[in-house]
């Protein structure tokens, strides 16, 4: 028998008639769009979320057995937290935490078991919808910082002087547009001329944006995903004139974005702020009860208590929220959240790693999401990201690309051909 091609398994939509393949594939754009404007509630993102749910599995999306441990530990994550917070589910805000978590958990398979299945084509549609929705957010709050909006503009896409755009806190919007950079980033190396100026273009309004949420842990990612992803492109290229222009370019870029940031600093309200929170020597940091003190203490009252405190009741022993999600699954879950959810990103990252150099035709796109994610991943350890609908969506492609590219090898194998 002949060895199966690569867009048998990567392009199946022969099976899959037209203009039903057409809707997905908007609805995959519409998505990646919809996760930028979060502000409202219920937000585009989640009604178009759950269009696309059930259009999915009205037109046949499966469960794969591969996905099993995934939904094990999604279920065994969000039953701890619902054990834990079965005495406080009479209050309002509880039980809305607990439904936004099953909530995330079940947007995480979704995107799984949809990108496991005509990767390529659909990892590409919800890619221009981020790109696109982050642009939105960017220009929202870099519109909001200048006061170029008029009315209550500058109030409602800034929050303490810091641009928030289209969400409810600078921290999540710096760290929401991080994908969409390393997408750009791509392109700028990557695409042709004019394609690669349109990127460079986008890649400078998101980073602008980046800078004025006045996030640490953003400007963090920014510059180490991308260095990271880099690196990555530059040893997986089969070309050495590919590998020339990868560092022709993120050398240029470095050189550029180091004097426009210059010539942002010499502005007083952003070189002011910009000193400010570039301080280590931050006073909610430091101290016994400072960020890391509650983490240390935090952990010692976690090896005490097998079923935890209940969610969002941190702040009733500390003056402030736990800031790791790590300790917030032992504090919110007990024992049962609190193996499950480092469990869940260990285990993504390390298959993650294990994926790099395999050839799929979906491998630059893959290592952007793997830099984003492995971002978000370390910013876990200082800040609470389990309730961003970016990390959840991020974990599902990443566990729908690691079962694709298994897929992918495998059809490919002379074993499998015969």
């Amino acid at each position: 028998m002949a060895s199966v091609a690569a867009t048998d398994y990567v392009f199946p939509a022969a099976t899959t008639p037209p203009g039903i393949a057409a809707i997905q594939r908007a609805l995959m754009w519409a998505v990646g769009a919809g996760g930028a404007i979060v502000f409202i509630e219920p937000s585009p993102y989640e009604l178009m979320t759950l269009a696309s749910v059930v259009f999915f599995f009205a037109t046949g999306l499966r469960m794969r057995p591969v996905f099993i441990p995934l939904l094990i530990l999604l279920f065994l994550l969000n039953i701890g937290y619902t054990i834990c917070s079965a005495y406080l589910m009479d209050k309002k805000e509880i039980l809305n935490w607990i439904l936004t978590s099953w909530y995330m958990a079940i947007t995480a398979l979704f995107f799984a078991m949809v990108l496991s299945e005509n990767t390529a084509e659909r990892l590409e549609y919800l890619r221009r919808g981020l790109i696109f929705g982050a642009l939105i957010a960017s220009l929202a709050g870099i519109a909001g910082y200048f006061r170029l909006v008029p009315g209550a503009g500058y109030d409602l896409f800034t929050l303490y002087s810091r641009a928030r755009g289209t969400f409810k806190d600078p921290n999540v919007l710096g760290a929401y547009l991080i994908l969409p950079a390393m997408f750009l980033l791509q392109g700028v190396v990557t695409q042709s001329t004019a394609k690669a100026f349109r990127s460079a273009i986008g890649l400078g309004i998101i980073s602008l944006a980046v800078l004025l949420s006045f996030s640490r842990a953003s400007w963090g990612q920014l510059i180490g995903c991308s260095a990271f992803m880099l690196v990555l492109m530059y040893l997986t290229t089969p070309t050495q004139a590919q590998r020339r222009r990868i560092v022709t370019v993120a050398i240029a870029a470095a050189v550029f974005a180091a004097l426009l940031l210059v010539v942002l600093l010499s502005f007083d309200s952003i070189g002011g702020l910009f000193k400010e929170r570039a301080s280590f020597n931050q006073t909610y940091d430091s101290g016994r009860f400072g960020r890391f003190g509650r983490h240390a203490l935090g952990f010692q009252m976690a090896l005490e208590l097998p079923l935890g405190i209940g969610p969002l009741q941190f702040t009733k022993f500390f003056p402030e929220d736990t800031h790791n999600s790590f300790l917030n699954a032992f504090m919110s879950g007990g024992w049962i959240s609190g193996i499950c959810f480092p469990a869940l990103t260990f285990i993504t990252v390390v298959m993650g790693f294990k994926l790099i150099f395999v050839r799929v035709p979906w491998q630059r796109a893959y290592l952007a999401v793997f830099a984003g994610f492995l971002g978000t991943f370390f910013e876990a350890f200082i800040i609470d990201v389990d309730h961003w609908r970016h990390f959840w969506m991020t974990l599902g492609i990443m566990w729908a690309m690691i079962a694709a590219a298994h897929m992918y090898v495998y059809r490919a194998s002379p074993q499998a051909a015969t």
